[in-house]
């Protein structure tokens, strides 16, 4: 198994798909991705790491409904102290979810909801583990990005607590967004959804590469997924949405048509 390029404090490190079909998503993302899973022993509480080639790319958890939450993708972002981010978080207007937590020989998670209704887990690795993302493969995640309702305190809380140093990409009000660092050291993104998504509350979201979008879309459906986002050009490549099967979203991003 290759090591990925360590995550910085305050950067994406891991993601993870909540689902109550976790049979079912080693299957739709074996056959999607082409992704390789294994399952977790006893200690672990059965948790699914899926791989792409030599590569760990995410995990899987079963969605027993005791939580009221929707099957989801999640994003992690690393900490030095977990317990100390926390405290950082509480102070600064977010809910704790799950308090910090020992995985056995992986690290201290916690899982929050931000000022702007957002939910975004805390990761911190243990000594001799490395957890970090390389944007670069397909399959691999290549993008991770907020959509918030509210945009100007989320960005204040994530300089605040997680150390952000962020760039206004656009600051008007058609496309008000941000990034967590600058030029090829960017490795998140925050839009201001206030206008946008309905109803719908903040959430992070990830972005699979694909090397055809059109292609993975279409294979998607096929595989039972459902297309939330055609797939479209833009500035910043070809992108769509689709949810699987079990019904959590995720996005797609690839060269333009």
């Amino acid at each position: 198994m290759s090591n990925p390029t360590p995550a910085a404090t305050g950067e994406p490190c891991w993601i993870d798909l909540m689902t109550t079909d976790t049979a079912g998503a080693q299957a739709f993302y074996g056959e999607l991705f082409g992704w390789t899973s294994e399952v977790g022993g006893p200690e672990y509480g059965g948790y699914i790491t899926f791989s792409n080639g030599d590569r760990m790319v995410a995990g899987c958890m079963f969605n027993d409904g005791t939580q009221g939450v929707p099957n989801v993708w999640s994003v992690y972002l690393a900490s030095d102290d977990t317990a100390a981010t926390v405290t950082a978080a509480e102070a600064a207007g977010a809910t704790v979810v799950v308090a910090p937590m020992d995985i056995p020989r992986t690290g201290v998670m916690a899982f929050l909801v931000d000022p702007s209704g957002a939910a975004i887990g805390v990761f911190q690795a243990a000594d001799d583990v490395v957890f970090g993302y390389d944007l670069a493969g397909d399959g691999d995640p290549g993008w991770f990005e907020l959509h918030t309702k509210a945009f100007v305190p989320a960005i204040t809380f994530y300089e605040q607590v997680f150390g952000w140093d962020t760039h206004a990409v656009s600051d008007s009000d058609e496309f008000r967004y941000s990034t967590l660092g600058a030029g090829d050291e960017q490795k998140a993104g925050v839009m201001d959804a206030s206008s946008q998504d309905g109803d719908m509350p903040s959430y992070w979201t990830v972005y699979f590469r694909s090397p055809d979008v059109d292609v993975t879309v279409a294979k998607a459906t096929e595989l039972g997924g459902t297309v939330v986002m055609k797939p479209e050009d833009t500035p910043y490549g070809r992108l769509a949405v689709v949810q699987d099967p079990a019904g959590a979203a995720f996005s797609l991003v690839g060269p333009t048509t």
